[in-house]
């Protein structure tokens, strides 16, 4: 049945804000506002699928809601009957409601190319089809449109920054320049919700892990207040965030401006100079947890580089790959690489870009769907328990140790530092399938992309985009290069503060005398406390889990095997 809205001579607008959590530079906003609607409702639907399905730590969830409340804050600066209206339902069971409660003739959205987000666009616009109501998508998430690289590329999924920067640039053309920020928005209309509310099943949640407290954000479709505003921490039943890292718009802005007015730096920059070690500042931008919830517009980076780049000596700039717009390029290249294989570009099985290796700690596939679960074999206890350790930041290297807590506290760490410990787990030390270390990822990092995470962990296991698999990341000569005196272990593995500098990448090597002297005993796996001789406690690490070079070699055999085998996911075999 269409919707009763053809009394009304203006557009009713639902403006459904997803990835594009800003005012700046949207292009779906902008094709809203172009309609000058008579009213305009800005939603964001509180999807179960983020909720329960996907793997989402406090820190994160945090940094949504930061997000959210300043975006909600700017909207009311620019009118002050307005907000950002959290809806508690699905939009895939809520947003044909409101289509006939709120009499709308329009939907309009940023588009995403996320597996699922297809899935549950196709959904919404098909019910919005139905409803009489017209529909408006634009890209705005990335550079260019996922699916335009694909087309350019000859129906193929990008695996190479080449194909992106010369393909791109040659045939789509230049990245499209920034929008300006509306100064107004218009109202929205009756914002009552009469209508049959349909809570989401909680089961299974992926995120039970992450709760003190049962959920309680589905409770009412309006909020608790009836206010349509942002589930708190509380609500969700969430430990509380540890990460320092605020979200928002605002927050957003101004940190780009501080790394734009630093000329040299956005000129200069080049990601495999800077320290994965450098922590209080961090050595790069921090700007990409912005652009996963879209609070920073990438076309806005991108031409604000572009302009600093214009005026500087081009002798002395860094340049693509490594340079800032290389970093912004190879994001694009993971999104192109999902638009074409979908579901199974995060998964190794029916995926026909990636290399089959028998890793430890497989994925259990659901065998209908070609597609994994939540759960895995642990076909050696062995690698469950390295894997356990690795994740807890309990291996006994310390640069690893150190890389994870830092991981988990703050939700970020450096991009070397992501190799590093994504070596260690697969190729370099352990032999675990990447996949696992996927999903620690999923689960603690603030920018978490399903299409950069799952391709960085293929890229960094040898299974896609990169071959050189005998080149591994030294858990101990690595971090020397740029902290030779282990501030960042001491910071991360406080139990370690007190080591010699010669020791404090092999604290094993430290004689007993050295240890109790620095109030740290090396020895079993580093649970527990041991009386000092003083009757105070001793601190425990533990001993290395594995012998590194030992281990690297064996992994080194097994992908060379593998290599030669040459299978790859989508082979029956």
């Amino acid at each position: 049945m269409a919707a009763d809205h053809q009394c009304y001579p203006r557009p009713r607008v639902i403006y459904w804000f997803r990835t594009d959590l800003r005012l700046h530079d949207s292009p779906a906003l902008k094709a809203a506002l172009d309609l000058n609607p008579e009213c305009l409702y800005p939603v964001w639907c509180w999807d179960p699928h983020y909720v329960y399905r996907a793997r989402v730590g406090p820190n994160r969830w945090q940094y949504l809601l930061d997000c959210q409340s300043d975006l909600s804050a700017s909207i009311t600066e620019i009118n002050k009957k307005s907000k950002l209206f959290v809806i508690r339902e699905a939009p895939q069971t809520v947003l044909r409601k409101l289509f006939k409660a709120w009499k709308i003739s329009h939907l309009v959205f940023e588009k995403d190319t996320d597996a699922y987000a297809r899935d549950r666009d196709t959904e919404v616009i098909k019910q919005a089809k139905e409803a009489g109501v017209e529909v408006i998508v634009k890209m705005g998430r990335t550079l260019y449109d996922p699916d335009d690289l694909v087309q350019v590329n000859g129906g193929k999924p990008t695996m190479s920054i080449t194909q992106v920067q010369h393909q791109a640039a040659k045939k789509i053309g230049e990245v499209a320049k920034p929008i300006q920020t509306p100064l107004s928005i218009p109202d929205p209309g009756d914002t009552s919700v009469s209508f049959m509310f349909s809570p989401p099943s909680p089961t299974p949640d992926l995120n039970d892990i992450q709760r003190d407290a049962s959920d309680q954000s589905y409770n009412k479709l309006s909020g608790p207040n009836g206010d349509f505003a942002p589930p708190t921490m509380k609500e969700l039943g969430l430990k509380e965030a540890t990460t320092q890292h605020r979200g928002g718009e605002t927050v957003a802005l101004k940190a780009l401006d501080r790394i734009i007015a630093d000329v040299n730096y956005t000129a200069t920059f080049s990601k495999p100079a800077t320290a994965p070690t450098a922590f209080r500042p961090q050595s790069t931008t921090l700007l990409s947890p912005h652009h996963h919830f879209g609070s920073l517009s990438v076309r806005l980076l991108y031409w604000r580089v572009m302009d600093v780049l214009k005026d500087y000596p081009k002798s002395k700039q860094s340049t693509i790959p490594t340079n800032l717009i290389g970093q912004l390029l190879f994001r694009d290249m993971y999104f192109g690489a999902q638009a074409r294989l979908g579901h199974h570009f995060s998964q190794t099985t029916n995926n026909s870009h990636c290399r089959f290796i028998p890793w430890h700690l497989p994925s259990l596939v659901d065998r209908s769907t070609h597609l994994n679960t939540a759960s895995y074999t642990i076909d050696s206890t062995v690698a469950e328990t390295w894997f356990q350790r690795w994740k807890w930041g309990k291996t006994g290297f310390p640069w690893i140790d150190a890389a994870m807590r830092q991981l988990r506290h703050e939700g970020w760490i450096h991009h070397l530092a992501r190799h590093a410990v994504a070596c260690f787990l697969t190729r370099g030390g352990c032999y675990i399938h990447w996949e696992r270390g996927a999903e620690v990822f999923e689960e603690w990092l603030l920018d978490h992309e399903v299409a950069c995470n799952a391709g960085n962990w293929q890229w960094l296991a040898c299974t896609a985009f990169y071959a050189q698999f005998y080149r591994c990341y030294s858990p101990i000569a690595f971090p020397k290069k740029t902290d030779p005196e282990g501030r960042f272990v001491r910071h991360f593995v406080p139990e370690l503060h007190a080591f010699p500098d010669k020791y404090i990448y092999e604290p094993w090597r430290a004689p007993i005398a050295e240890q109790k002297k620095a109030g740290c005993l090396i020895q079993g796996n580093g649970d527990g406390v041991v009386e000092g001789q003083d009757g105070g406690e001793m601190k425990i690490y533990p001993k290395p889990m594995l012998d590194f070079n030992e281990r690297r070699t064996v992994c080194i055999d097994g992908m060379k095997a593998a290599y030669r085998v040459n299978l790859y996911g989508d082979d029956p075999r």
